[in-house]
C-alpha cells in the first residue's frame, strides 16, 4: 500500500512539474517582444530518494528554481558598447545640425559673401566717384554683417537645443536610477528567501543598459545582489535602496544648461558637468561646450579681422568730399559679442559718400584706398601669417565636414557592434517561438503521461481493496 501511494505522490508532483514548467513556457512566449527579456527554464533535480531494504526507492523529481537564461559577461559588454553608441548617436546628430549651418550648396554662405564685398571695393576702385559703387560697397558690408550674425545665431541655436537634451536627459536618467534603486530593494526581498528574481533582474540590467547610453557610470553587484551606480568620479547615483537625482541649472555668464550633484539631501550641489565624457549626455556636451564654442571663436576671429583691417586702411583715406575717413565698420558697445554688434558704421548707412575710396586730397579718380582694401583678401593675415580669409573659412569648413563624416563613421560602426551583440544575446537568452512549442508540447506530454501513473496508482489501489470482497 504504501509503495502505491509513492506512486500517487510522485505522479502528483510529476503534474506540477509539468504545470510549472508549462507556466514558464507561456510567460516566455508572452514575453517574445519585451525587450531586455531572459528566457527562463524551470530547474528540475531529482527528489530525495527512500531506503527499503537493501533498494532505494525513487521519488521522482522536484522543481528546484525557476532560472533565466542569459551570458553576465556579454550583458556587460553590450552595455560598455551601448554607452559607445550614445556617445557617437548624439555627437553625429549635434554635428549634422552644425554642418547645416555650413551647408553652401544650399544657402549662400560667408564664403560668398566675403568675396561680394571684396569685390564690390574692386568695382568702386574702378569708378571710385561712382555713387552706385559706393552703395554696392555699403550693401555688401551690411550682407557680410548679417550673415556673420546668422552663422552666429544658428550655432548659438543649436546651443540652446543642446540645453534642452541636457535637461530630457539628465531627467531620463533620475527616472531610470529612481527605478533602479526600487528594484535593488525588490530583488533583495525576493532573493532573501532564496528564489531568483528573475524579472526584476532582467529590468535592471536593461536599465542599466539605457542608463549607461544616457551617461558613463560605473556600477557593482554585491553578495545581496544589490547594485550601487556612480557616474561623473565620485557621483553616487544609487546607493542601495537609496537614488540621488542629478540637477540642472543655468550658468548665470554662458546661459548654459550645467550638471550639478548633491551627494545628501541639504548638502551643497557641486558641478560634474565636465566630468562627463560618454553616453548620449557626454556626446551632446562635448558638441556644446567645445566643438561648437570653437566654432563661434574661429568665425568671430574672421569677422573681427576683416572689421579691423578694413577699419584701418579706410581711415587713412578721404571720402568723396575729402573729409577723414573714419570706420568702416563698427561694434554696438551694448552686443554681447562683436558678431552680435558688427554692423556698418552709421554714418556711411546715411551718406555712402562717406565711404573713403582714396587717401589724396581733390584727386579725381583716386582708389588708393579701395584699391588696399579689395586686396585685403588676398594677403595672408590670419593664422599668424600663414592664411588669407579664404583660406582660414575653407579650412574651418573642411574641418567640420571631415569631423562629421567621422562621427557619421563612428556611429555606422558602433551600431553594427551593438546590433551584433544584441543578435548574440538573443541567440543565447532570447525566445524562440518554435523552441517554446516543442517545450509546450513535451511538457503536456509529461503531463498526461503523469496523470496516467495516478490513475494506474488508483486502479492498483482497487484491486487491493477487492480482494477482500473475493
Amino acid at each position: 500500500m504504501a509503495k502505491i501511494h509513492s506512486m500517487m505522490d510522485i505522479g502528483k508532483r510529476s503534474m506540477m512539474n509539468s504545470q510549472t514548467a508549462l507556466q514558464t513556457v507561456a510567460h516566455n512566449i508572452a514575453n517574445k517582444t519585451t525587450e531586455g527579456f531572459s528566457r527562463q527554464r524551470v530547474d528540475q533535480v531529482t527528489a530525495q530518494p527512500v531506503n527499503e531494504g537493501r533498494l532505494q526507492l525513487g521519488m521522482g523529481a522536484r522543481a528546484a528554481a525557476v532560472t533565466r537564461i542569459n551570458n553576465p559577461v556579454l550583458d556587460k559588454q553590450l552595455q560598455l558598447e551601448g554607452g559607445k553608441m550614445g556617445f557617437a548617436d548624439s555627437r553625429s546628430e549635434s554635428l549634422a545640425r552644425v554642418e547645416q549651418v555650413f551647408n553652401e550648396q544650399q544657402n549662400k554662405g560667408i564664403n560668398h559673401y566675403v568675396s561680394d564685398f571684396f569685390n564690390s571695393w574692386r568695382e568702386l576702385s574702378n569708378n571710385p566717384e561712382s555713387l552706385t559703387s559706393r552703395t554696392m560697397v555699403k550693401e555688401a558690408g551690411q550682407a557680410l554683417a548679417g550673415d556673420f550674425k546668422r552663422v552666429f545665431g544658428q550655432l548659438t541655436a543649436v546651443q540652446k537645443d543642446i540645453d534642452g537634451q541636457v535637461k530630457m536627459h539628465v531627467d531620463e536618467i533620475n527616472k531610470m536610477t529612481k527605478e533602479i534603486a526600487g528594484l535593488n530593494e525588490k530583488i533583495a526581498n525576493v532573493e532573501i528567501l532564496g528564489n531568483p528574481a528573475n524579472d526584476q533582474r532582467d529590468r535592471r540590467d536593461l536599465l542599466l543598459k539605457k542608463l549607461n547610453e544616457k551617461i558613463d557610470i560605473k556600477f557593482a553587484e554585491g553578495d545581496n545582489g544589490i547594485v550601487n551606480v556612480s557616474t561623473a568620479g565620485n557621483a553616487l547615483l544609487v546607493t542601495g535602496f537609496d537614488q540621488r537625482n542629478l540637477e540642472v541649472a543655468q550658468d548665470g555668464q554662458t546661459d548654459r544648461n550645467r550638471i550639478y550633484f548633491r551627494d545628501t539631501e541639504n548638502g551643497t550641489p557641486f558641478e560634474v558637468t565636465e566630468r562627463v565624457k560618454s553616453g548620449a549626455l557626454g556626446g551632446v556636451l562635448s558638441i556644446r561646450d567645445s566643438y561648437i564654442e570653437g566654432l563661434k571663436d574661429s568665425v568671430e576671429e574672421l569677422a573681427t579681422t576683416i572689421a579691423n583691417e578694413v577699419n584701418q586702411a579706410h581711415v587713412e583715406g578721404l571720402d568723396r568730399k575729402s573729409r577723414g575717413g573714419g570706420v568702416f565698420f563698427e561694434v554696438d558697445a551694448k552686443a554681447p559679442s562683436v558678431i552680435e554688434g558688427l554692423k556698418v558704421a552709421e554714418d556711411i548707412q546715411n551718406d555712402v559718400g562717406r565711404i573713403a575710396a582714396g587717401s589724396h586730397d581733390k584727386s579725381v579718380g583716386d582708389n588708393t584706398v579701395a584699391h588696399v582694401i579689395s586686396n585685403l583678401q588676398y594677403r595672408e593675415i590670419l593664422d599668424e601669417g600663414a592664411s588669407t580669409f579664404d583660406d582660414f573659412y575653407a579650412a574651418n569648413i573642411g574641418q567640420v565636414g571631415a569631423i562629421a563624416n567621422q562621427a557619421n563613421m563612428d556611429k555606422a560602426s558602433q551600431t553594427d557592434v551593438v546590433k551584433q551583440l544584441s543578435t548574440l544575446r538573443d541567440s543565447i537568452s532570447g525566445v524562440s517561438l518554435d523552441e517554446e512549442t516543442v517545450k509546450m508540447i513535451e511538457y503536456q506530454k509529461a503531463f498526461e503521461a503523469s496523470a496516467r501513473v495516478i490513475k494506474t496508482a488508483d486502479e492498483m489501489f482497487e484491486t487491493v481493496l477487492n480482494l477482500k470482497r473475493l
